[in-house]
């Protein structure tokens, strides 16, 4: 499989491990780290991001630096610096975003173990469109350190792989202490599958059959994004003001916009959040575990005009980053076109184990 489109950087000479696949927005000492920008183009960090440090401690070897959607702001990964991220599982169609490059290394098999981070599902996108597993933790579990932020209360980092399993073996070297646990008989719900395409939804409710699933009328998150455009704007005031016209078009105009959004528009946004987390809640009341389509439809193809794309692909993956839950992305078979499906299994903050277990049990057949 080409390399082109995949990675920015490649160590000269690899370590001995398992191979691991670096998002190029997590800081490292030895190679270049763009964030996918031209602007950082010859940027080499002086310490490595901590959770690059934590999987080389236990036995990984980084292979490279990712290519992703550029400062992590899209869900195709089509970066007009550094070329658009191929996808090896489907080709001719997008890859997803914003973490592109780490998924289609995992698909093309020249890592077997990759980084990546989640703003409003830029792990669970990329997992869904490339038949992978992405892992997106609770909220503040895996450090963000040498991260660069998108919007520092969505962002998370997590583990991507091919199997469960890898999933679980990357949280043991990320989190300190992590512990394994079985599946138990969790009381899960099913939500959104409603709002899918056919066979995608055909898809999600055999896996909901699987889990013994019942429908719960699960709200979707409104009124919360100014808050998102807000911090992406403070992330980005200063940098956009000097180098501007070294952005792409596409979050060049994205990030115009988050910078026009005013105080008025982001309390009722922040307010919009804490409303929305009462809303889930209560939505979960009796419901140990839910499980929806990760995406709408299958993946769109590679020339894709994003903007026209984004809501969709983020409907069902953005909420859960409002949320702060932990979300388990797995494949599901094939929908539309013969391509990928995938469902995600959420659950409350501190449930990562308990994803993980049970999407082991789905992965080997035995609910």
């Amino acid at each position: 499989m080409s390399e082109e489109g995949i990675f920015l950087a490649r160590p000269e000479a690899p370590r001995e491990g398992i191979p691991l696949a670096v998002k190029d927005l997590f800081d490292t000492a030895d190679l270049v780290t763009t964030y996918g920008s031209i602007v950082f183009a010859d940027h080499v960090p002086e310490r490595t991001a901590e959770v690059v440090t934590r999987l080389e401690a236990a036995g990984y070897a980084s292979v490279g630096k990712t290519n992703l959607h550029e400062f992590a702001y899209g869900v195709t990964s089509q970066n007009p610096h550094y070329g658009t991220v191929p996808n090896p599982a489907a080709p001719g169609r997008t890859a997803g975003g914003s973490s592109g490059g780490s998924a289609a290394g995992l698909a093309a098999r020249l890592a077997d173990a990759a980084l990546g981070t989640d703003s409003g599902g830029s792990i669970r996108i990329p997992a869904a469109c490339c038949g992978l597993v992405g892992l997106k933790p609770t909220y503040g579990l895996v450090p963000l350190d040498g991260c660069f932020p998108l919007a520092p209360t969505f962002d998370h980092a997590g583990p991507m792989a091919r199997t469960v399993e890898q999933c679980a073996r990357m949280m043991e070297a990320l989190v300190p202490g992590f512990e394994r646990r079985s599946p138990g008989t969790p009381v899960v719900g099913v939500a959104w599958a409603e709002h899918a395409d056919p066979l995608v939804a055909e898809r999600a409710r055999e896996v909901a059959a699987a889990l013994d699933a019942e429908p719960v009328d699960f709200p979707f998150a409104r009124g919360t994004y100014p808050l998102f455009m807000k911090e992406v704007a403070d992330v980005h005031r200063d940098l956009f003001a000097e180098h501007a016209e070294a952005y792409g078009d596409n979050v060049r105009s994205k990030v115009a916009r988050c910078l026009e959004v005013t105080d008025a528009e982001v309390e009722p946004a922040r307010e919009a959040r804490e409303a929305y987390r009462r809303a889930a809640e209560a939505a979960l009341d009796g419901v140990d575990l839910l499980l929806t389509p990760t995406l709408p439809i299958v993946p769109p193809p590679t020339d894709v005009e994003e903007l026209e794309f984004r809501e969709t692909l983020t409907r069902f993956t953005y909420p859960f980053n409002v949320l702060g839950w932990p979300v388990l992305a797995l494949p599901a078979g094939t929908a539309e076109h013969g391509l990928p499906a995938s469902v995600q299994l959420i659950g409350r903050p501190g449930d990562d184990a308990l994803l993980l277990a049970v999407g082991s049990s789905l992965e080997r057949g035995t609910p």
